[in-house]
């Protein structure tokens, strides 16, 4: 089975175009699925094996959201199979994915997100400071995942227009425009990107002049949410949501916010209405008469 999962991931990667991330986390399931199954054939493979696995996941302790994810990740690998003729019968196909709970989007209030952006002091010789404050204010003027930040080269962006250009999922790219303050930290940040002379097209650099990890911006917003004494369980992921949220509450069209967030469903963009719903209760509650 090990060989057949290298051909599928390698067709992800060469003929889907998927993300690192995606074959990253299907290489991992399907390798658990192998280990799973011991030495049986893949032409012996059968709908009762793949329910066995997601009962030992339950036993295990895995979340619903992660089961549901390696079900995808063996349907698609299956599929593929099917479509090679390397099997007769696609197994996973009658397997149903389990019903996930949808947590509202967890966002911070316009209030927060001033303080969090706020610049406290000036300091014009701190690479960094100048760096992770551009990053955070462009990740709120744009609502763009940080997998899309990290991946930004120089050429993806026009300040004349204020307008990026980002490789989203599935290598799909969209034109989202950016304000004047994430304009002005942008170009402040890229005046002293130049005095590294870094070999690379990436925007966002490290101090040894290579592209920023995904990690760094997680950790270093942890850093800036504990400074600013802001003490909710925020994420960058958080900011894309704060984004989202604050525009749908200035009167900006459902459709107008699924092209910025590149969703390729309303459906995923529609939990922003019951998030705003819940705002208003929640602000009806506080002030409700008897």
């Amino acid at each position: 089975m090990k060989e057949y999962i290298k051909k599928f991931l390698s067709y992800l990667k060469y003929e889907k175009n998927s993300s690192e991330h995606t074959i990253k986390n299907y290489g991992m399931d399907l390798s658990q699925f192998s280990e799973y199954l011991g030495d049986k054939k893949i032409d012996d493979i059968s709908p009762l094996d793949i329910r066995g696995f997601i009962v030992y996941l339950s036993e295990k302790g895995e979340k619903k959201t992660s089961i549901s994810r390696k079900i995808s990740a063996l349907r698609s690998f299956f599929k593929y199979l099917l479509k090679e003729r390397i099997i007769k019968l696609n197994p996973a196909e009658s397997v149903p994915l389990p019903k996930l709970d949808k947590p509202l989007p967890k966002f911070l209030t316009i209030t927060e997100v001033n303080e969090l952006l706020e610049e406290k002091e000036k300091d014009k010789d701190n690479f960094t400071k100048i760096r992770d404050d551009a990053i955070l204010e462009l990740l709120y003027a744009t609502g763009i995942r940080i997998s899309e930040l990290v991946s930004l080269n120089l050429e993806d962006i026009n300040f004349k227009e204020q307008l990026i250009r980002v490789k989203g999922k599935g290598k799909k790219e969209r034109i989202v425009p950016f304000g004047d303050i994430a304009k002005a930290k942008v170009k402040e940040y890229l005046r002293n990107r130049e005095e590294k002379r870094p070999k690379t097209s990436a925007v966002f650099i490290n101090r040894f002049g290579k592209r920023l990890s995904q990690r760094y911006i997680q950790m270093m917003l942890k850093k800036h949410l504990l400074v600013k004494g802001l003490t909710k369980d925020i994420t960058p992921h958080s900011l894309r949501h704060s984004f989202a949220t604050h525009l749908l509450s200035m009167g900006a069209d459902l459709r107008t916010i699924q092209e910025l967030l590149g969703h390729a469903s309303l459906n995923t963009t529609q939990r922003y209405t019951h998030l705003n719903l819940k705002q208003l209760i929640d602000e009806y509650n506080k002030v409700k008469p008897r």
